[in-house]
């Protein structure tokens, strides 16, 4: 698990100012939102991972305005433009000379679709990240993800954000489906992937879904439910998607493909990369 830092801090108030904006037109309540958030983060134990703060400070947008989802909106926008990209992306990874490793690249570039960190993202980025993806590099052994996916009797897919769940799509149909669950989150938060994203996409048709039972932008093992806990338990191998997933997973005993951009100074820090690597990390190493 990847502690909280004082990087972290400009982000959070970030995201509370634009979930404010999506949650309420009301400029008291958007007021108040902002100071609860900057109260709790003065307290917090920074020992906890960023994703488990950032549920605290959703859960405060949402308990305020009275909106369940305040992204619901730029969601389903997200998944009809993914949806509109994938013929093509399905024709070109298809060409490419191994379709595999080709759909793996598309995964960790669409990881750019995360509204925790992009807030203003549109069109025109999806569309450059997934142009720049065939050219930039890849940090990691992306041969030996393909080799341990094909071995494993079971597989647990951990979601990140809609829209980049369309390019995991790609991926999913490429691995063997018949041993893949994909797990998302139990309740909105932020754009995160929750079942009608996945059936919005066309994954419900091809693999198992299951949620893990709370609403954080990762998985925090201590608040998740049992049923995830015992699927995570099962699993010969685990494929976390994006950096939310990262941050808190990142130390886990199980054994984990991380799939992701580093799309933040401490994140890339951490892993050692220049900022916007595309990184395929094993862990335990």
């Amino acid at each position: 698990m990847m502690p909280t830092s004082a990087a972290c801090m400009p982000c959070f108030v970030g995201q509370t100012i634009e979930a404010a904006k999506l949650a309420t037109d009301a400029p008291a309540t958007r007021e108040q939102i902002l100071r609860e958030v900057m109260a709790l983060l003065g307290e917090a134990d920074w020992s906890r991972s960023p994703p488990d703060l950032s549920a605290e400070v959703h859960r405060i947008v949402r308990e305020r305005s009275g909106n369940a989802d305040p992204y619901a909106a730029a969601k389903r926008a997200h998944n009809r433009l993914a949806l509109g990209l994938l013929p093509e992306l399905e024709r070109r990874v298809a060409a490419a000379p191994d379709p595999l490793r080709a759909a793996l690249r598309m995964v960790m570039a669409a990881n750019v679709i995360d509204l925790g960190i992009n807030r203003q993202l549109d069109e025109a980025d999806v569309a450059a990240a997934v142009e720049g993806a065939w050219e930039l590099p890849i940090a990691g052994d992306d041969a030996a993800f393909e080799g341990e996916v094909r071995a494993a009797g079971r597989i647990l897919y951990l979601a990140d954000n809609a829209g980049e769940l369309v390019f995991d799509r790609l991926l999913i149909e490429r691995l063997p489906r018949d041993r893949v669950i994909l797990a998302v989150r139990g309740a909105p938060i932020i754009n995160d992937v929750l079942r009608a994203d996945a059936v919005e996409v066309g994954l419900a048709d091809l693999v198992p879904i299951i949620d893990n039972g709370y609403a954080a932008p990762g998985t925090v093992l201590g608040s998740c439910s049992k049923a995830f806990l015992a699927a995570l338990e099962a699993a010969d191998l685990v494929v976390s998607k994006g950096q939310g997933n990262f941050e808190t997973l990142t130390g886990c005993s199980r054994p984990t493909w991380f799939l992701l951009k580093a799309k933040c100074p401490v994140v890339a820090e951490l892993l050692g990369v220049p900022l916007g690597t595309l990184v395929i990390r094993r862990e335990p190493v």
